[in-house]
């Protein structure tokens, strides 16, 4: 059962977190200046933690907050176009009670589904440094360790599949030779089956790279997966 006091300590650590400048003085700068749809809105503007359900067998891995999604809303994958396309793919699954989620107080509830950055706050052009990313990857390994239920972790892109992939070492079990990333890409490290998605960004989405049959093939493998594992 997971240590939920400890889920709580981490992502209290999370919020409060300034250890990239950049991504400090990026993340508080679009709170302040805003676009100019969203300009009497109060803006997040701060590291964004993981969200969902503690108990759950199956991890999200995505990239980063969106400026205007996460960094405005607090909450991963929230009020952004990849976050309609991952919310209705989830309650197509079960896995989410709503389709939509535009805000972090509108209730959505995930079943047996935990969902994670790799870096917490939103870089420049969605583009974290490399030391950015590695300042930021404990957490991940922590949040890994702490859902002791999760048997299968979703990469949502090839920066979510290398993250996962430290996580996963970072717990001893080190990958040899290292996995790939690919589309429906599957790796067994450990306890953990690790599966790959082309991220749902609106690049890949709206190009037709990642349909919505393509990402719900993932999702339902993820299930399979992880109903395997009781």
């Amino acid at each position: 059962m997971t240590d939920r006091a400890a889920l709580a300590q981490l992502t209290a650590e999370i919020v409060d977190c300034r250890r990239c400048p950049r991504l400090v003085e990026w993340r508080e700068r679009v709170a302040r200046e805003k676009v100019a749809r969203f300009r009497d809105e109060v803006y997040w503007g701060r590291p964004v933690p993981g969200f969902g359900d503690p108990e759950a067998r199956i991890l999200l891995v995505g990239l980063a907050p969106a400026a205007h999604g996460g960094n405005r809303t607090g909450r991963v994958f929230t009020g952004d176009a990849s976050g309609d396309f991952l919310w209705s793919a989830l309650h197509r699954q079960g896995l989410a009670d709503r389709p939509v989620s535009r805000r972090a107080d509108d209730g959505l509830t995930l079943t047996d589904t935990y969902i994670a950055a790799a870096v917490r706050c939103a870089p420049p052009l969605n583009k974290p440094t490399i030391e950015e990313r590695d300042a930021c990857a404990p957490f991940l390994v922590r949040e890994l360790a702490i859902l002791s239920e999760v048997r299968v972790v979703v990469a949502l892109g090839a920066f979510g599949w290398d993250a996962a992939l430290r996580a996963f070492a970072g717990l001893g079990h080190q990958p040899a030779p290292k996995p790939r990333f690919r589309h429906a890409a599957e790796a067994r490290l450990g306890p953990y089956t690790l599966l790959g998605s082309y991220h749902p960004s609106q690049q890949n989405t709206f190009t037709g790279r990642l349909t919505a049959t393509m990402f719900d093939g993932v999702i339902l493998r993820a299930k399979e997966l992880a109903a395997a594992e009781l």
